[in-house]
């Protein structure tokens, strides 16, 4: 029965189509030539009601069919003589819109009409109930959009995707994309979903939940919470459901279920934190470091736990030499706490601000200069997510001028731009990084190292307590003061400025442990590419490990490694590449040069081609 009544809708709507299509020719531009002999008379009515069935005259229903108009009260060469040609294009464009329709999924039938047995009989039959309309919505968004509560939880108990978003932009904008006629896509829209929906509004991204609060459906939104839909989800315009609430108790709905669903999601970030904690997160991705981490992952600890300053932002300043992971730690602040939103990492570089005028960069122009209506760099980023992580990288080549407007930023946590606005950014995160003092740093970070492995080796052998050997190890806190804060103070040239830093943050040269891991991973790196793009195996042997380490400069850090791995390793893999000694499926392994053990000889590796064990060396001819 239910099939039936869809089949008399739709032939009830045929009408309605066809008495579109007429309309939608007369305006049609290209086909002004064949309106020359007659116009379109101006008594063609333009109602939209299917049920009206107010018929156009005998020159614009000149071969409709029998039972929907009569050309009788018109000679056959007066019929003749008008419009030989739009009602056939009326009628191609119509059967053109049938057929595209007639395509539609039992399943959305279903749902569109509330058949709740139907759908369960279809899954189990092996229809995906998660499957898309060729228009880009769901069986879930139609029975939301419909108010079909039975329907609805037929779709969840099946598996339906709570939370999808539609793919349905606009009537012309989906039209283009998928090079179908507008005419058909405003056809299937308002048939095959809602004809209550404005359409050419985007509803891109909006989840079922979106369509029960636009549709004012109390049961069926209660219904989708129940199931787990998010009540923050967001569509493409940036709207969540809340948005689109229209009465006082479906916003009381969707309030009580965030504010569910924010305490639910805070007991579990403080179980995953206890049970993963930040260090450990970190050093996942950067090598060495310790104590920089334990730093910074402290002062983020207190700030999730709500045992911070409320009214000021924290201020970071990463000091070390290039290469050792200062804005890579940032970033990884960034990630944890912002997950995957893309604009909770701002990064500026600082070299860019120079000049003094450029400090309408960061907050915008003035008003009646070039820019004013562009905004800053740094205040429109941040009316976007006000408690980003903010990098501001080599700090010390800004002007000073711009040193001046980051004093108030990290004073009172608020930013005016050039139209006045301002921006609270008390729960932000800044971080400055900077070279100064870095070559201090270094020489007196190795100093240390060296210092320190005397000190353990000391203790091992009991010549020294743990009380002094704590002791002897902090003597660092004197280099800070006497080296370091001089070098600061003169570069900034204002002690108010250095007052507004947490926490001076020192990341210090890598020991030869670190650098081991750091070429493992290097060449770990180069193997999945291998394996990726070529189809080979690379191997190497765990002396080729010091052999690059030696290529270490303290003063470039990480890079200098990476640079080392690059001339020693694959250099030699481009090369036998090119002279076509690489072929899918060979093996590569990287070892030690026999020339390391000539007197003179730098120490150096070699790579060895074949299949399995057996390898041999290779030698280029450019050599």
């Amino acid at each position: 029965m239910m099939f039936n009544f869809a089949s008399r809708s739709v032939s009830r709507k045929m009408f309605c189509h066809y008495q579109r299509s007429l309309e939608a020719i007369s305006e049609l531009q290209p086909l002004q030539h064949l309106m020359q002999r007659s116009p379109l008379p101006a008594t063609v009515s333009t109602s939209t009601d299917c049920t009206s069935q107010v018929l156009p005259p005998v020159a614009a229903r000149r071969h409709a069919p029998q039972p929907i108009g009569s050309c009788a009260g018109a000679s056959s060469k007066e019929r003749s003589g008008r419009w030989p040609r739009l009602p056939v294009l009326a009628t191609g464009l119509l059967a053109s819109v049938w057929a595209v329709m007639d395509d539609e999924s039992r399943l959305f039938m279903a749902a569109r009409f509330g058949d709740a047995q139907e759908i369960r009989q279809l899954v189990a039959a092996g229809e995906d109930v998660n499957q898309r309309h060729p228009l880009g919505w769901t069986a879930l968004h139609v029975a939301a959009v419909r108010g079909h509560l039975e329907a609805v939880q037929a779709l969840l108990d099946v598996g339906a995707q709570v939370d999808s978003g539609d793919e349905f932009c606009s009537v012309f904008s989906t039209a283009r994309e998928k090079r179908i006629n507008s005419l058909n896509v405003l056809v299937r829209r308002e048939d095959e979903f809602s004809d209550r929906l404005n359409n050419r509004v985007s509803f891109r991204g909006c989840t079922p939940l979106h369509y029960a609060v636009l549709m004012d459906r109390h049961d069926v939104a209660a219904a989708l919470l129940r199931a787990g839909a998010s009540p923050v989800a967001r569509n493409d315009s940036g709207h969540s459901p809340i948005d689109y609430a229209r009465d006082e108790e479906m916003r009381q709905l969707l309030t009580i279920a965030e504010q569910k669903l924010v305490a639910e999601q805070k007991a579990r970030e403080a179980e995953e934190r206890r049970r993963f904690p930040l260090e450990k997160r970190i050093k996942e991705k950067i090598v060495g470091q310790d104590g920089a981490i334990a730093t910074v992952a402290s002062a983020i600890r207190r700030k999730e736990n709500g045992w911070y300053d409320e009214e000021h932002p924290l201020v970071f300043l990463f000091l070390g030499s290039s290469g050792i992971g200062k804005t890579e730690l940032a970033k990884q602040i960034a990630a944890y706490l912002h997950k995957n939103n893309n604009k909770g990492f701002i990064r500026l570089d600082m070299s860019e601000y120079q000049e003094k005028h450029e400090v309408a960069k960061l907050i915008g122009s003035p008003p009646g200069y070039i820019g004013h209506d562009d905004g800053g760099q740094l205040t429109k980023r941040l009316r976007g997510c006000p408690n980003a992580v903010v990098l501001f990288d080599e700090v010390d080549k800004a002007h000073a001028d711009v040193l001046t407007v980051l004093l108030q930023l990290f004073d009172e946590g608020r930013l005016t731009d050039g139209k006045g606005r301002t921006i609270e950014c008390k729960d932000a995160i800044f971080v400055m990084t900077s070279n100064l003092a870095s070559n201090e740093i270094a020489d007196h970070a190795m100093e240390l190292r060296r210092e320190a492995e005397r000190l353990a080796r000391e203790r091992y052998e009991g010549k020294i307590d743990d009380v002094e050997f704590t002791e002897r190890v902090n003597i660092s806190r004197c280099f800070k003061d006497s080296v370091v804060q001089p070098i600061l103070k003169r570069h900034f040239l204002r002690d108010e400025f250095l007052g507004r830093i947490n926490e001076v943050v020192y990341f210090l040269p890598f020991s030869r442990p670190e650098l081991r891991q750091l070429v493992t991973r290097e060449l770990q790196f180069w193997a999945d590419r291998a394996k990726k793009k070529h189809d080979i195996e690379l191997k190497w042997d765990r002396r080729v490990l010091d052999v690059l380490v030696d290529g270490y400069n303290v003063y470039y850090g990480a890079r200098s490694i990476k640079h080392e791995v690059e001339r020693q390793v694959v250099n030699q893999l481009a090369d036998a590449h090119e002279q076509q000694k690489l072929t899918p499926g060979c093996a590569v392994f990287v070892t030690v040069s026999d020339r390391a053990a000539e007197p003179g000889a730098g120490r150096s590796v070699k790579i060895q081609l074949g299949s399995g064990t057996d390898l041999e060396d290779y030698v280029s001819p450019l050599r």
